[in-house]
Parts: C-alpha cells; sequence; structure tokens
C-alpha cells in the first residue's frame, strides 16, 4: 500500500508547494514516474527546480509561458493549450533532464515526470504534429493522443499519452499488465491515471461538478492491489503492478485521463499482457462499426 491511503488519491490530497498534486518518489513503493498538476490564475506561476528528471508540460485547459534553463542558456516558449482536455490534441513541451523552469499562464496545468540522468535537447510538439489514434471498436472505442510515446518522441525512459473515452465507453480493456519483463512481450512499468471528468458532449443536462466515471485495478503475480473507484476531475490512480481496466465513462459523462508511464527495463517500449480471462473481447471488435462521435476536436461541435 502507498500509505494509510492506498494507490488511489482524491483530488487535492497530494498536494504541495503550490501544486494542486504532486506524486513523486516520496511516495513509498513508487519510484519510477511522476506527475504535478496546478491550477494557475493572473500572477501565479509554479517551478521546475530538480535536475535529475525529464518532463513534459502538457496544458490541460488555459495557455502557459514555459521558461526553461539549460546549458547554454535560457528560452522561453509558448503553449498555446486547449479549451479543455475534451478538446482534441494541444502542444507539449519536452524538458529533458539538467532543466529547470518556471511555468505561467491560466488554466490547469500537468507536468509529466521520470527521474533521468541522460540529458538531450528540449522539444516543442504541435498540437497538429501529436499522433491520434482511435482504438478499439463500439462501445470500447476511445481516442488516443500518443505525444510522448516512443514512435512520437526521443525520452529516456518517459511514455506519456492521453485517452478520451466518450460518454458509456469503456476503454484500459481489456484488462492488461504490465509489471514482468518478458523481452519482446512485456515490460515493467509504473503507471500514474490522472482523470478529468465532464458532461458528454451535446448534454443540455448535468454538471461537469457531477460528472463521473469508473476505475478498477486488480492483483498479478507480481503484487496485490485492489481500486474500484468512482473517479472525477482532479483524482489520481498509481498503477506499480496488476491488471489495470477497465476506465469506463458514465452515461452522460465523458472520461479523460493522462498516463504516465516508465519503469526500470533497459528499453523504453509499452509491452503489455491481457488478462487471459478477457483477451478474447479484442476478437469481439472485428466488424463493429467505431464511434462517430470521435474523434474530439476543438472545431467539432460540442460544448468543450
Amino acid at each position: 500500500m502507498a500509505g494509510e491511503e492506498g494507490w488511489f488519491r482524491r483530488k487535492g490530497t497530494l498536494a504541495n508547494d503550490g501544486w494542486e498534486s504532486v506524486v513523486d518518489g516520496t511516495i513509498a513503493g513508487w519510484q519510477h514516474t511522476g506527475i504535478r498538476v496546478a491550477e494557475l490564475g493572473e500572477g501565479d506561476h509554479v517551478e521546475l527546480t530538480d535536475r535529475d528528471v525529464e518532463r513534459i508540460v502538457v496544458p490541460l485547459a488555459g495557455s502557459f509561458a514555459v521558461t526553461h534553463h539549460h546549458f547554454p542558456g535560457e528560452s522561453v516558449t509558448t503553449l498555446e493549450g486547449r479549451e479543455s482536455v475534451f478538446s482534441g490534441p494541444t502542444d507539449v513541451l519536452y524538458l529533458p533532464s539538467g532543466t529547470t523552469a518556471e511555468i505561467r499562464g491560466l488554466g490547469r496545468v500537468a507536468v509529466a515526470e521520470a527521474p533521468s540522468t541522460a540529458g538531450g535537447q528540449v522539444r516543442y510538439i504541435p498540437a497538429a504534429d501529436t499522433p491520434v489514434e482511435l482504438r478499439g471498436a463500439g462501445r470500447s472505442s476511445r481516442q488516443v493522443h500518443n505525444f510522448g510515446t516512443p514512435q512520437a518522441l526521443d525520452a529516456e525512459k518517459l511514455i506519456v499519452c492521453e485517452v478520451i473515452t466518450p460518454a458509456e465507453n469503456w476503454s484500459s480493456y481489456p484488462p492488461h499488465k504490465h509489471d514482468e519483463h518478458h523481452p519482446g512481450h512485456e515490460s515493467r512499468l509504473e503507471e500514474i491515471y490522472y482523470f478529468e471528468t465532464a458532461r458528454a458532449r451535446g448534454a443540455d443536462a448535468g454538471s461537469d461538478e457531477d460528472a463521473f466515471g469508473m476505475f478498477s485495478t486488480y492483483s498479478s503475480p507480481a503484487g496485490d492491489i485492489d481500486i474500484n473507484a468512482m473517479v472525477r476531475t482532479g483524482d489520481i490512480a498509481l498503477v506499480p503492478y496488476g491488471y489495470h481496466g477497465p476506465a469506463v465513462a458514465a452515461p452522460g459523462y465523458d472520461l479523460y485521463y493522462l498516463n504516465v508511464m516508465a519503469g526500470p527495463d533497459p528499453e523504453r517500449a509499452w509491452l503489455i499482457s491481457d488478462d487471459p480471462a478477457h483477451a478474447w473481447v479484442r476478437d469481439s471488435w472485428t466488424g463493429q462499426e467505431f464511434d462517430t462521435r470521435l474523434p474530439y476536436s476543438s472545431d467539432k461541435e460540442g460544448r468543450h
């Protein structure tokens, strides 16, 4: 267990030094990944001071200026951001180890992290360059933004993506794990789920404050874990091992999550093993139509 509260943390319970939430190596049993989330208003800023970390700055809602300090000097990168996490991809900024930074702006911002000493180059990734994947079929249709995966970004350990699941759909399904090292088949990766929820596109009732989804984990041979939680904006699930999924968007409400992964294996790869009891579900998608509500983007009709 990660302290008295376990592996699932409600919004605000990880607040620290101006951040709404901080996940890092100070949490017992946690060592390969981190996340920071902040809500910034006029005149506010947050600082990233640890040099032995690689990071991706991800605007959740709003726009931000990131001043980053690295050899041989200082630069400022403007992230145009987006209206909300349900508005399609955002531009993001990769900061290699050896870099410190300050973030200013208006809105919500997340910083995905992994311990690193490899160095490298700062990289700005425009929203238009983010690979958008439509995964699954039928009620398992979801939208994935792969800006921080090995195919899209050269990093040392960090693997990051975000997922939009429309109301009534399932994602992170079939349940799967990545907690054993089997080269070419499965990799060891800690994983963070940061959640946001909102009234579904086109809904004419309900409120964002009441929006929710569901998330589940359960044990594998690598360790015991048990999360069965109603999730809302700002909640965080930590998955050190075990099968995880499904993540379910409740009727009337859309579900978003930011995934942050890294692990001890020499190869930076996302390789998973489905729970054998449910792996057959993937084959059932053959011939099913994809959800026509997707993709979500800023120019598509909707309230987000």
